[in-house]
Parts: structure tokens; C-alpha cells; sequence
């Protein structure tokens, strides 16, 4: 019910009620979008799961992947889940905020309510409220906001 698809391809996929998809956006190979999400223009999903309200704006491609409610994914994220021999999965809780351009290489895993900076290559698992930058990603803060040398005990 309400489901609203604008200039889209959806093969072997299936949208909960109140989802969107395009325009132009590709769903595909047992994508399952949840309700209320968002799928935007230019738009990938292939053999994923999406939950209940997850936004994932334009220009992004999340490939053998669950991605828990309420998450946004910034605009040019990408799943790398192919590492020339096999597809790995990639893990993404609820409640994270993955920025625009964000390299996810599977397999990988985003805690709850984790932060990806743009531009992030995230190589290693990100564990939940933690933020993670950089090429190769690396924590910076702690789900209480804390910097993350004041764990170890380090002064800045």
C-alpha cells in the first residue's frame, strides 16, 4: 500500500508500504525495502535488506547488506562486497548515519547508531555510537562523544 515508484527498475525485490524508490533507481536480486523508506535517484540494491524508515538519498550502491531502521546513507556509499573471488556481506545496525561517499568493505559491520565521516574507506568493524574517519577509517569519538585517545588515557 502507497508505495510510490518513479522511473525505477525493481526485479525479484519487493517494497513495504509507504517506500519510495527513483527516479532511476536499479532494485534487484531479493532487495526487500521496509516501510517508510526512502530509495532514491540513481539508486542500487541488490540481495539486501532495508529496514523501516532508512533513507538512502541518490548515487549509491548497497549490495548483500542489511541496514537496520532509521539510518541514513550519504549519497555515493558504496558496499564493496566482491573481493574478485567472493561476496561478502556487510552488517549495518540501526540508527547510523553513513556520509556521502563511504566505502564499506565487506565484510564489515556498523554498530548502532555508529557515524561514518565523508569520504570514509571503513575496513574494519565500527562498534556501536562509535564515529569513524578517514582512508582507512579510524574511531575518533566513542558513543558518549568522548575522543577516542581519552580511553587510552592520552591527553590532547
Amino acid at each position: 500500500d502507497d508505495v510510490v515508484i518513479r522511473a525505477s527498475t525493481i526485479v525479484d525485490s519487493e517494497m513495504a508500504s509507504g517506500s519510495d524508490a527513483g527516479p532511476f533507481a536499479h532494485l534487484r536480486g531479493r532487495a526487500s525495502i521496509g516501510a517508510l523508506a526512502h530509495i532514491g535517484n540513481y539508486a542500487e540494491i541488490k540481495n539486501a535488506v532495508v529496514g523501516e524508515r532508512v533513507r538512502i538519498g541518490h548515487v549509491s550502491y548497497v549490495g548483500d547488506a542489511t541496514v537496520g531502521a532509521d539510518t541514513n546513507i550519504g549519497a555515493g556509499t558504496i558496499t564493496c562486497n566482491f573481493d574478485g573471488t567472493d561476496k561478502h556481506r556487510t552488517t549495518i545496525g540501526e540508527g547510523v548515519f553513513v556520509g556521502s561517499d563511504t566505502m564499506l568493505v565487506a565484510p564489515v559491520e556498523l554498530g548502532d547508531g555508529a557515524v561514518t565521516g565523508a569520504g570514509s574507506v571503513v575496513t574494519k568493524d565500527v562498534p556501536a555510537g562509535a564515529t569513524v574517519v578517514g582512508v582507512p577509517a579510524r574511531r575518533i569519538r566513542d558513543r558518549r562523544g568522548r575522543d577516542a585517545d581519552s580511553e587510552s588515557g592520552s591527553s590532547s
